[in-house]
């Protein structure tokens, strides 16, 4: 009889420890995609802070290029102001076009291309796109483990006990993936 009581407690016991390892794989896998996320923010806002740079050391070259400045300050705008993954995902494919198209245009101004203001921001500029890129594809690797956890038999039950919800990939629209043409 006591050998039944004790066999009971620590199958009870190994059941209790077994949820809280679940709950606890799963705090921790919201928290990745948490921490993911607030990478790709970092590097987004510094992409935002280099671009005002970038577009008053264009602006003495091709002053004549009016709108796609205010296209490129309206895009930054947009991206500062979106908040859920979704809108900011859309406001930085916006933006990413409308750097295209600032860059395409100062290649035809040889003078800005040698200016090292010029050159020294492209740097930088590109250095955060790589960023940002790694950034994402870590924040989708993260959201894809997190997803699978909250999908998969036996933690689902407990994510969705629990309130967990998956989480959103960050995706590229189909014409960020297209060179923009610049016509004069």
């Amino acid at each position: 009889m006591d050998w039944i009581l004790i066999i009971g407690i620590i199958i009870v016991i190994l059941l209790i420890v077994f949820i809280i390892s679940l709950y606890n794989g799963l705090v921790k896998a919201k928290n990745r995609v948490k921490n993911a996320w607030a990478q790709i923010d970092v590097q987004l806002n510094r992409r935002a802070d280099l671009i005002p740079n970038l577009i008053e050391t264009v602006k003495g070259y091709a002053a004549h290029e009016k709108t796609i400045f205010d296209d490129v300050t309206k895009a930054r705008s947009g991206l500062m102001n979106a908040n859920t993954v979704k809108d900011i995902e859309e406001a930085n494919n916006n933006l990413s076009g409308t750097l295209k198209t600032l860059f395409a245009v100062a290649e035809n101004y040889p003078d800005l291309k040698a200016n090292e203001n010029f050159k020294e921001l492209q740097k930088q500029l590109a250095e955060t796109e790589d960023k940002i890129a790694y950034s994402r594809q870590f924040y989708n690797d993260t959201v894809y483990k997190y997803n699978n956890k909250c999908q998969t038999f036996p933690s689902n039950l407990f994510a969705n006990m629990f309130g967990f919800k998956e989480a959103d990939f960050f995706e590229v629209a189909g014409e960020a993936r297209t060179v923009p043409k610049v016509e004069f």
